[in-house]
Parts: structure tokens; C-alpha cells; sequence
């Protein structure tokens, strides 16, 4: 009687702990025969559609949303890094790391439209609402038009995909983010331990914000409306907060290892910040100046890349092949206050 009694209350106190979680699993939608890394993504909300770069696959994977179920690979890819989905035009860009190409497919029929040459690991990519277009972050190993060697850029492109304009920055440029009341974008370039502001109508670097209080930083959100810069990094593996009018550290949080993704929550000011070491920590915004860690979702080593999409209050984290663990990605709910 005891014993049973005690499997009741640890059942009733794991449901509990569920209904406590700001972030619920709700499915995991299986990726078979996809090995390799995986890298970032990017939505068709209307469509219900999910895109995912299996890097180590060669291939794009795209998902139902509604059915929960892969429908297309794109193959023949090379180290497809960045994604977009531009649903104004009906375009999906995909950014290859291996031969610098952007690849720009028709969003209905997936054929090829365009091909657009960087010199080299095509990486993140932004979308522009000034200029509807794109915005590619690449280089950084091969010289870049009588640049010098290292030298990395943003390639900015029109709607049409034709590229207007550059930013050079010191080195490769891995997340970035764009204002959208301002002129300003912000790039994380580890290889220079620092975060370079350029004026993006003029291309001119503003600022140079080091980051030696945490090293190897990648991935980045923008909290415009409270002035706030996020930046996950992995030497040590912290969540760095900036303010973005003075370039000063104002914050930083302990962070799960091996950052790839991080998203900034505006609704509910929290950042979703998505691990290697094998899980997604949530950081609660208690003010501009102040955050803290308030859950740590365990989902599987490796698995360090997704998105959050906003508009579906939920977030997708990338889960590789590993041995015994299948390819997947697995779909979470964000709630209220916990």
C-alpha cells in the first residue's frame, strides 16, 4: 500500500512539474535519413511550413506544421547554413557554407530561380523590411574583391535577389541583427571578440563593443524596444546583455554550453537559448538590467540550433543523429508566467 502510494504522489508530482513548465513538448516531427549537423531554420507561418537546414545532410528539410510530418527534401546543397522564407515573394533562400552560393528556390514548386556567389560560407541571413530583400552574412577564409584575406561581409540583395550593396566587417560575421526604428546593425564577429555596429544605409562601422568577458560568442537577439543586445557565447558559456545606446555590458547569466540559437521572447521577456550541452534554458527579463534563469528544459546533446516563432507561441529545437538517437525536431509550447 505504501509503495503505491508512493508511485501516486511521484506520478501526481510529475504532472504538476509539467503544468509548471513554461515550455511543454507538445511533438516530435522525425527526420529519417538525415545525418550530420543541423543548423538554423526559418518559417512560412501562413503556410504552416517549417524549413531546416540539415548541414551535415546536404539538404533542406521541409516540414508541415499542420500534419506534423517532413514532405520535401531539397537536396544537392552544400552545408546549408542560413535560411529564409520570404512570403511576400514566395521565395525560400538557403545560404551554403561550403561554395558561398546563396540558393534561392521557388516557395510552391522548390525548383531553382536564382543563384547568388558570395566568396565564401554563406552563413545567417536577415530579412530587410526597408528594402524587402535579404541580407546575407558571409566570408571570412578567402579574400573578398582585393579585401584582405579574413575579411568578412553582409551582402545585402534586393527584392528581386540581386545584390546591391556590401558591408565589409573584420572578420566572418555570425548572427546579426537589424533595427527596425533605427539605421543600425549589430554583428557578432568571435574571431575579433567583439560585436561591430555599422550604419546600414551608409555601411560605415559606428562601434566596436568587446566581448572579453565571455569569448566564441554566436548567436544574437535584439530587445529594441528596452535598448537591450543578447549574446550567447560558449567561453564561458554565458548569456551577455548589452545596452545598446552605450555599448555597455549591463548583465550576464550563467548559460547552457554550446549556443547556437538564442530568441528574445518580447510578449513574455524571456530569451529561449538553445544548447549542445543538451538543453534550452529560459531567462526571464526582471528588468533591463537585471535577468535570471528560471527553467532548464533537458532535450538531447547536440541539439543546439531552431527557432522560436512568435506568431505560434512555440519553439523548435533541432535534434541530430547521434548513435541510438534519431533525427527530429522536436515542438514546444512557450506559457505564461511561471
Amino acid at each position: 500500500m505504501i509503495r503505491a502510494t508512493t508511485i501516486f504522489v511521484c506520478l501526481v508530482g510529475s504532472a504538476l512539474a509539467q503544468d509548471a513548465s513554461v515550455l511543454i513538448l507538445k511533438t516530435r516531427i522525425p527526420l529519417p535519413n538525415v545525418d550530420g549537423r543541423m543548423d538554423h531554420f526559418s518559417a512560412d507561418v501562413k503556410g504552416q511550413r517549417l524549413f531546416v537546414s540539415a548541414l551535415g545532410n546536404n539538404t533542406v528539410e521541409v516540414l508541415d506544421l499542420q500534419s506534423g510530418k517532413r514532405v520535401r527534401t531539397l537536396p544537392g546543397l552544400a552545408e546549408p547554413q542560413g535560411l529564409f522564407y520570404d512570403d511576400a515573394a514566395h521565395r525560400l533562400y538557403a545560404a551554403n557554407g561550403v561554395d558561398g552560393a546563396t540558393k534561392v528556390f521557388d516557395g510552391a514548386t522548390f525548383q531553382l530561380v536564382d543563384t547568388v556567389k558570395f566568396s565564401d560560407d554563406a552563413d545567417n541571413i536577415r530579412y530587410d523590411a526597408r528594402s524587402r530583400g535579404v541580407v546575407v552574412g558571409y566570408g571570412g577564409e578567402k579574400a573578398l574583391r582585393g579585401r584582405p584575406q579574413g575579411t568578412g561581409a553582409l551582402g545585402i540583395l534586393d527584392s528581386g535577389g540581386k545584390l546591391i550593396r556590401e558591408i565589409v566587417v573584420d572578420a566572418h560575421p555570425e548572427s546579426f541583427q537589424l533595427e527596425k526604428a533605427g539605421t543600425r546593425v549589430f554583428v557578432n564577429v568571435p574571431d575579433k571578440q567583439e560585436v561591430q555596429v555599422a550604419d546600414f544605409i551608409k555601411g560605415t562601422i559606428l562601434a566596436r563593443w568587446p566581448t572579453t568577458t565571455a569569448k566564441t560568442c554566436f548567436p544574437m537577439a535584439l530587445d529594441e524596444a528596452h535598448h537591450r543586445l543578447f549574446i550567447g557565447c560558449r567561453m564561458a558559456a554565458r548569456l551577455l546583455a548589452i545596452d545598446t545606446e552605450s555599448g555597455k555590458l549591463v548583465d550576464s547569466v550563467e548559460i547552457v554550453p554550446d549556443t547556437d540559437d538564442l530568441f528574445y521572447d518580447a510578449a513574455l521577456g524571456r530569451i529561449y537559448i538553445i544548447g549542445g550541452g543538451g538543453f534550452v534554458d529560459v531567462i526571464q527579463q526582471k528588468d533591463p538590467d537585471h535577468y535570471q534563469r528560471i527553467e532548464q528544459i533537458q532535450t538531447a546533446p547536440g541539439a543546439r540550433t531552431g527557432l522560436f516563432v512568435p506568431e505560434r507561441k512555440q519553439l523548435f529545437v533541432a535534434v541530430p543523429h547521434r548513435g541510438a538517437q534519431s533525427a527530429e525536431v522536436r515542438v514546444y509550447e512557450s506559457r505564461g508566467a511561471k
